[in-house]
């Protein structure tokens, strides 16, 4: 997680105590059908007099337990009320969305949302409104404040303090894009262990009202509109095109670059990335569009993951993942698509088969156990998609994050950042509707062909699963390239008479050959995506052995040429781009783990894809 930033308010002494006032239950049922039970908490004591709340949501004790033992502590919202947003949806903020996402993510964790009467940052209702009519007439929301004669922002964090110490809270993890959130915790004596940033709840109505909390206040807010167009902006279109994507792709990829050396120190994706993503939509492309995805082919996705590894290859590699998860959980049944659709046309999922678990047949559905590794997506997901074998029978078990156990295993020499750590579980009861064979998930006449009309649903599940680590591999190298020419068109080398690298002839030997590396891997690559989906595009069950052995082997002959690019890049580079600090060696440590995935490792594809080619028939069924 990102440390909370550092404070530049005046240093606050801690506040003082204030005490549990009155405890009740109640049910919370939002708009859109989504529901939770809170234990909501009056306070006395409270240093401004007013009645806050506090929602506990999901496990708090549990949570609050485990920062008593070192833990990172429960997952806090300060929310400060809303009138229009909260209850009459009003567009021009986002705070209706944000609370209830917050209500959700936090009952999925275990901690509090405290919901602070602090109406317009503190200037009030009336006033509030007042500020609305400055803003038609051009002001931003800081500046009408201070046009009526207010503080930008008058909210004092002193209660919120008082009410999480009352808690037990010391320790926090902040929901928030608001960086004086976190500095006035930590100033009244909090320990905020991380800062989480909120979804982008971005609508044509808001984007000047999040551009001024992005830009005169550093709120971490990726709007849209810096990556791709907006749902509901003018000239915008509800579902982009297969160019808008891959425009959006492309503009993240320089903040993945300066990102890249936190990804590996986090060993995930940082809160400010994941933003990014969310903001560009790209979960949404393998969505399918009865549930307000964009229901886009294999093209835009391979794409996409391509693009993103040009910034930051672990980031490609999970962000890849975990697009293709959302089009996992499309092809299950209804029953499972309410549950995991309910929120959204994005649910996050990671999926993880090896080895496969234990499940034992109960009353109502299954009881697994095991040990799963390699969970790409793991980090940023709130399910896990698991395999389990029932006799015979392999089983895909979709479980809620929360009830499984996380196991911080993943420190490799590349990838670092995917955090593909692994998952633990023991006699966890999975209800029948969340339990599916293997078989029929992966095929193309899966439960979730017959519910969306989405033609990439239809394809064969293994056909997309092989995709992410040539693609990442590709984008990868192509960085590695470009980077190169960018080092040799300047570089000096010791012991020659050149005054630049690039006027050696052997030098320029060198570029060309790296540069038609990367242009076979480009070749076998578009080959390889060229092969599945013209077989897709012939209608079902005509994915021939040929067809298999042809677009696997090309993945692993792209991804072999991406692999000597990036050596010969290196080899060409000399000893400074072996400092930690000189992406080129990133590069290559994430190239060499990439090389050892199933998709690309050479000895047994380039076995099974001859067998296949020759008509003798494979001899490992899931090829």
């Amino acid at each position: 997680m990102t440390l909370a930033p550092e404070s530049t308010a005046t240093t606050k002494a801690a506040a003082p105590s204030a005490a549990v006032r009155s405890r009740v239950l109640v049910p919370l049922r939002f708009p859109d059908g989504f529901e939770a039970a809170a234990e909501v908490l009056t306070f006395s004591g409270l240093a401004d007099g007013k009645e806050h709340l506090l929602l506990a949501l999901g496990e708090w004790e549990r949570v609050l337990h485990g920062a008593a033992r070192g833990g990172a502590g429960p997952l806090v919202r300060l929310h400060s009320e809303c009138l229009t947003g909260d209850v009459f949806g009003s567009q021009r903020c986002d705070c209706g969305p944000q609370l209830r996402e917050a209500v959700e993510r936090i009952a999925a964790e275990g901690g509090f949302l405290l919901y602070l009467r602090q109406e317009g940052r503190g200037i009030g209702l009336y006033s509030k409104l007042d500020a609305y009519a400055l803003q038609d007439g051009g002001l931003d929301t800081y500046a009408a404040n201070l046009a009526l004669g207010h503080g930008e922002d008058e909210r004092d964090y002193t209660a919120a303090a008082q009410m999480l110490e009352a808690m037990g809270a010391g320790t926090l993890r902040l929901l928030s894009n608001n960086p004086d959130k976190a500095a006035q915790l930590t100033g009244l004596g909090l320990e905020v262990s991380g800062q989480i940033a909120t979804g982008v709840h971005a609508s044509a109505a808001n984007l000047r009202y999040l551009a001024a909390k992005r830009d005169h206040t550093g709120h971490t807010l990726v709007l849209p509109s810096d990556a791709g167009p907006v749902a509901g902006a003018p000239g915008a279109t509800a579902v982009p095109t297969h160019d808008d994507m891959l425009t959006r792709a492309q503009g993240l990829v320089a903040g993945l670059r300066e990102r890249a050396a936190e990804t590996e120190e986090l060993r995930r994706i940082p809160d400010a990335t994941m933003a990014e993503l969310h903001a560009a939509e790209v979960f949404h492309m393998l969505s399918p569009k009865g549930v307000g995805g964009f229901g886009m082919g294999l093209e835009t996705y391979v794409e996409v993951v391509r693009r993103l590894a040009r910034g930051c290859a672990s980031t490609a590699w999970s962000a890849g993942h975990l697009i293709e998860h959302v089009w996992m959980l499309a092809r299950w049944p209804q029953k499972a698509q309410d549950e995991v659709f309910a929120n959204g046309p994005a649910p996050l999922a990671a999926a993880t088969g090896a080895p496969p678990g234990l499940a034992r047949k109960v009353p109502g559905g299954y009881s697994i156990s095991g040990r799963w590794t390699f969970a790409s997506g793991v980090m940023h997901a709130q399910w896990a998609l698991l395999a389990a074998q029932h006799g015979d029978v392999r089983l895909q078990c979709l479980v809620p994050l929360a009830d499984v156990e996380l196991l911080d295993v993943w420190q490799t020499a590349g990838l670092r950042g995917t955090g593909s750590n692994d998952i633990q579980a023991a006699d966890l009861f999975i209800p029948e509707h969340r339990t599916l064979d293997w078989e029929l998930l992966a095929g193309e006449d899966n439960p979730g062909s017959r519910l969306h009309a989405d033609p990439l649903i239809h394809t064969p599940m293994g056909a997309l699963l092989n995709m992410v680590a040539p693609a990442a591999a590709l984008g990868s190298a192509e960085y590695a390239l470009e980077l190169f020419r960018e080092l040799i068109m300047v570089r000096k080398v010791k012991h020659t008479v050149e005054n630049r690298q690039a006027d050696s002839p052997l030098a320029q030997v060198r570029y060309a050959h790296a540069y038609g590396l990367v242009a076979t891997a480009r070749l076998h690559w578009q080959e390889a995506v060229r092969v599945v989906s013209a077989a897709h595009a012939r209608g079902a069950s005509t994915m021939t052995e040929p067809d298999r052995a042809q677009y696997r082997l090309s993945l692993a002959l792209s991804g072999e040429a991406s692999a000597e690019a990036v050596r010969l890049v290196m080899l060409g580079s000399g000893g400074s781009v072996h400092r930690l600090a000189h992406p080129l060696q990133r590069i290559q440590r994430d190239v060499n783990v990439l090389m050892n995935h199933a998709a690309l490792t050479r000895d047994p594809v380039l076995e099974q894809a001859g067998r296949g080619l020759l008509g003798l028939g494979f001899t490992v069924p899931s090829f």
